[in-house]
């Protein structure tokens, strides 16, 4: 975030003061008389300056206003430079248009971005200029980009680098930014914009290359000549030497001697025996010359003892949170590339640490763009009244307000017992009965009647496990009027159980829910893992099964880990689903969908477009209001 920053102060210095063709420093006759009292004066103290200019008039004061202007964005003083902005507002020397785009400039970075998007809309009727038009892009596509948005973004930023490249201007903050924002993107999403300009396609291929050769030398270096004799003069030729050509010594993890750590004593030793059967099974296919077991209960002292007799040059685990916490003194641990199996109470940010949980929040987040892709207005979520429903009710309800106005229907229930007064409450159905009840008493022949459900909630998330969605299923569809839609239901992966499902499926047509490609019946060929594991371990409960495939993912990620945490939009095909690292070197995982249909569990493809956040769609929905 700090070079990004800096980008942006060095383009704007650079380019966007040059670029005004009527806004001009006085000149030299036009000094203040006190030559003196003005060259004392610290030009570098944006607010200083711009308190001084409070108290002059006329050129003088326009002149004390630029100068704090400029010392504003060189001290990245952002808030001041928002009000030296707005004070230069007033005079009609002032190119007002360069003036907004620094007002946007200044709020965009105070994190206003709602406020900075509307100036920038505002002016898109008065961009006579390229120069302006190519920043008004450029911090339109920033704004985007810092809402982790790359895909939108990149769309602003292309338009810009083609500007830049027809006018030829320099912006010098956008190469870099528009190079991250390709970054973060899969292959598949980069092919989808492989077309446009010859700048375009330009960065799409040097994108694709990077991703598809990155730590493979001679590979990388022959696509990059190629590249070059396509692209002549690109404006990305300059990343070859500094940012591409890096990515040839970026050489895989090679463990050789590889520790792993987990639970073989306590309350967690089953947890311990099944990542142990799924590191076994990985290691088959590995070229790891020894591995070493260690008992991550065991005291600091004594894992590193071990760690250092055995001459260890990577680690796995821990798995229980406690215990990496206790790790993180470690100097022996801190030195060593490591993949914990749990994520620490705080992340410590080495390089060389990664940090692979089966967290639900990545559920629920998945879960969450798919209903906004949909476009569902008022979702449902009924979840456990315990901690672990409450943190995952709070996750999705604060990404939720970055999307929509509306607030989501919450239902929480203690037991089976109160489950279908939850339910009948959140639909108001009790008050549809009794209305009908009501009714009934005025006549003396009988009435037909059918209860009425709310009709403004359309999508219903539950975050139970198996046995509470079986039960809350039921409750769902009696409870919903006969003669309305059927409301779509949808549950995380903890709703399913492969030993449950295999002797009782329920009545669960229909219901949407996010699983492990491991868990899912023909969701993946594992070479026959699948069918082999089933005979060794045929009665192993859901949680161990799991944890078998999160151990074989974390052994096949070592050659690969470094290329994810250098490129956001790489993904790596595992047994627990689709991973990759956005940041904090922390692995997220994009899990399979399955429904439930005519009696079988079918793999199925839902629209997981990310939406672009309120603020921004409700500019563009005034936008269109203002054109029609």
């Amino acid at each position: 975030m700090r070079l990004k920053i800096i980008s942006l102060v060095i383009a704007i210095l650079s380019g966007l003061s040059a670029c005004s063709t009527t806004e001009k420093v006085p000149t030299e006759n036009a000094k203040p008389k006190n030559q003196q009292t003005k060259d004392a004066l610290d030009t570098s103290n944006a607010l200083a300056l711009f308190e001084k200019a409070k108290t002059k008039q006329g050129v003088n004061r326009i002149q004390l206003l630029y100068l704090a202007r400029d010392a504003a964005i060189s001290n990245q003083q952002w808030r001041v430079l928002e009000q030296v902005s707005l004070a230069l507002e007033s005079k009609m020397s002032v190119d007002h248009v360069q003036n907004r785009l620094y007002i946007a400039l200044a709020r965009k970075q105070q994190g206003r971005s709602s406020a900075a998007l509307a100036i920038l809309r505002n002016l898109e009727q008065q961009l006579s200029l390229p120069e302006h038009q190519a920043w008004h892009q450029y911090l339109i596509g920033s704004i985007y980009a810092s809402e982790g948005l790359p895909n939108q973004a990149l769309h602003y930023f292309f338009n810009a680098a083609n500007l830049s490249a027809q006018n030829n201007l320099t912006l010098s903050g956008l190469n870099d930014e528009l190079w991250q924002a390709l970054q973060q993107l899969s292959s598949f999403a980069l092919e989808k914009l492989n077309s446009g300009s010859v700048i375009q396609q330009g960065w799409i291929k040097l994108a694709k290359y990077q991703l598809v050769y990155l730590g493979m030398g001679v590979q990388l270096h022959q696509a990059l000549n190629n590249w070059q004799r396509r692209f002549v003069n690109h404006p990305a030729s300059y990343l070859l030497p500094e940012k591409v050509s890096t990515a040839v010594s970026l050489v895989p993890y090679n463990a050789q001697r590889l520790a792993i750590l987990l639970p073989q004593s306590g309350n967690s030793e089953r947890f311990g025996r099944a990542l142990k059967n799924g590191f076994l099974a990985a290691l088959d296919k590995q070229n790891i010359t020894e591995v070493f077991f260690i008992d991550e209960t065991q005291s600091i002292e004594e894992i590193e003892q071990a760690l250092a007799l055995n001459q260890v040059d990577f680690v796995i685990g821990p798995l229980l949170k406690s215990n990496i916490d206790k790790l993180a003194s470690s100097n022996i641990v801190t030195a060593l590339p490591t993949i914990y199996l749990n994520t620490p109470s705080q992340l410590t940010h080495m390089a060389q640490h990664y940090y692979f949980a089966l967290n639900p929040e990545h559920e629920v987040e998945q879960a969450l763009v798919h209903f906004l892709s949909k476009e569902y207005q008022k979702p449902m979520l009924l979840a456990p009244d315990n901690n672990s429903g409450h943190r995952l009710i709070n996750h999705f309800q604060q990404q939720w307000e970055r999307f929509s106005e509306a607030k989501p229907e919450v239902g929480l229930y203690t037991d089976s017992k109160n489950m279908a007064k939850v339910v009948a409450d959140l639909l108001e159905v009790d008050e549809s009965k009794q209305r009908i009840k009501s009714i009934k008493s005025l006549f003396r022949e009988e009435v037909e009647s059918e209860t009425r459900s709310r009709g403004d909630i359309d999508v219903v998330y539950i975050l139970g496990d198996a046995t509470e969605t079986r039960l809350l299923k039921p409750y769902l569809d009696v409870n919903v009027s006969t003669f309305a839609e059927r409301i779509p239901l949808y549950a995380t992966s903890r709703s399913y159980s492969r030993r449950i499902d295999s002797t009782d499926k329920g009545d669960l047509e229909g219901l949407y829910f996010t699983e492990q490609p491991w868990m899912l019946p023909d969701a993946i060929q594992q070479n026959g893992l699948r069918k082999q594991y089933l005979e060794l371990w045929p009665e192993q409960a859901d949680i161990e099964q799991r944890l078998f495939a999160m151990a074989y993912d974390s052994i096949r990620l070592i050659p690969h880990i470094k290329q994810l945490a250098r490129i956001p939009g790489k993904e790596f095909s595992g047994l627990t689903g689709q991973l990759s690292i956005k940041r904090d070197n922390t692995l997220t995982r994009r899990l399979s969908w399955a429904q439930y249909r005519k009696n079988k569990i079918r793999i199925v493809r839902l629209d997981e477009t990310p939406p672009a956040p309120l603020f921004m769609r409700q500019t563009e929905m005034e936008d269109v209001q203002t054109l029609n």
